[in-house]
């Protein structure tokens, strides 16, 4: 299929990106990885009538670490992420799961940004930045808001990004030191995960991000105070009453749930073993 008739600007800068935003509302999409975007056209889920290139805004670029924050723009491409020395040292559960991602063509042009305000609840990087309990940085011509990625989440595809804003970065507390790992279970290398895991441990502390479980990624304190305890099996076991995941034509919630205690069985594994 071809996608509907549509108009095409480039920005260069974000008081463009505003200008757009305001003039043509929700009729108007913000173009950077094309990833997911460009099949929904193809496919006519999305029929906008203006599509906003964005990958020219420079202040939508960069990693850097200042202040005690890594800072991620939102334009990074998950190439770039998994290359990144200052997220290899800060937030290396970010590279760790670059190479979950789909395919190198779509890493090569995929973006951070534009993964997480998708919200697609089998992606790995909205449950990683959930793991790592990291801000998002929402802008818009009235300056930015920080949301927190456990309230970002809000629904199947649905954000808490206003009409009038862009994504603008994501900024993670420093993990350098962190073990960490990233499981998941798929039909096939590159497919969206059935169940995917974000795990990481630091101190004393262990955080678990779900994917592929529900409508948005989800954390289960239960079991994480029991792995953090060293409880492996109490931590499966709870997962029962934190996990309520769906079926389809994958296998039941029951078989899901399965997978779920597995990959957690994994997890502790690899994270005793960094």
């Amino acid at each position: 299929m071809k996608p509907a008739p549509f108009a095409y600007a480039r920005a260069s800068t974000l008081a463009e990106v505003f200008d757009a935003l305001e003039t043509h509302g929700d009729a108007a999409r913000l173009l950077a990885g094309g990833q997911s975007l460009v099949a929904a056209l193809n496919l006519r889920l999305a029929s906008p009538s203006l599509l906003l290139d964005i990958n020219g805004v420079a202040a939508l670029r960069g990693v850097t670490f200042a202040d005690g924050l890594l800072r991620i723009g939102a334009l990074t491409r998950h190439a770039e992420l998994g290359a990144d020395p200052l997220v290899a040292l800060h937030a290396p559960l970010l590279a760790q799961a670059v190479p979950h991602i789909a395919h190198a063509a779509i890493r090569n042009r995929g973006t951070i940004g534009g993964s997480l305000a998708l919200a697609d609840p089998a992606a790995e990087l909205p449950a990683c930045v959930l793991a790592l309990e990291a801000v998002l940085v929402l802008a818009s011509r009235a300056g930015e808001r920080r949301v927190a990625a456990g309230d970002f989440f809000q629904g199947l595809y649905r954000t808490a990004l206003r009409g009038d804003e862009v994504l603008a970065a994501v900024e993670v507390p420093p993990r350098a030191g962190a073990s960490c790992t990233v499981q998941e279970l798929a039909r096939r290398h590159g497919d969206y995960a059935i169940v995917g895991l974000a795990a990481q441990s630091l101190g004393q502390g262990v955080q678990l991000a779900w994917f592929g479980v529900g409508a948005v990624p989800l954390r289960t304190p239960l079991a994480e105070a029991a792995l953090a305890a060293g409880d492996i099996a109490g931590a499966q076991a709870a997962l029962a009453g934190e996990l309520d995941p769906p079926g389809d034509l994958h296998g039941p919630p029951a078989l899901r749930l399965h997978l779920a205690r597995v990959l957690l069985g994994r997890a502790a594994a690899a994270l005793k073993g960094h």
